[in-house]
């Protein structure tokens, strides 16, 4: 799981855009959804473009997958949807908040293109959908 810039904030930051969860709350329901599945999830925070970009290409060699919430990169960032694109690694996008409800600028997604799926507009709830839906792709073309 990756989370970009700004959701280290989560629980203060627009509750009525993100919800009153933190980003601690929503790693442990991510914790403890995964044991459910019994798969492993590993969850990292990143305020800088290129951090994401390093945990994207380090991820095909301990992960089968990525979840990723680039925030405000998802609508400005080449460079991530270049990653994930060069990694081959089956990934889904996630956001809390609509993104095609909210301002115009947020309504194109570079990163949607090269991933598997994409979830928004169910709060914290999208990482669990999130996760659900990249263990059941793996499972299934695995």
């Amino acid at each position: 799981m990756l989370h970009g810039p700004n959701l280290n904030l989560l629980g203060t930051r627009e509750p009525e855009v993100y919800g009153s969860v933190t980003l601690e709350g929503i790693n442990q329901s991510l914790t403890e959804e995964s044991n459910k599945l019994q798969v492993q999830v590993s969850c990292l925070q990143f305020n800088h473009e290129g951090d994401l970009v390093d945990a994207i290409h380090k991820a095909p060699l301990e992960h089968q997958g990525i979840i990723i919430n680039a925030a405000a990169y998802t609508h400005t960032s080449v460079a991530i949807r270049d990653a994930i694109s060069g990694v081959n690694i089956p990934t889904v996008e996630v956001h809390l908040s609509n993104i095609y409800r909210r301002e115009e600028f947020r309504h194109h997604s570079y990163i949607a293109p090269v991933v598997i799926g994409q979830i928004s507009g169910f709060g914290s709830n999208s990482y669990i959908l999130g996760l659900e839906a990249i263990v059941s792709h793996l499972r299934t073309t695995n």
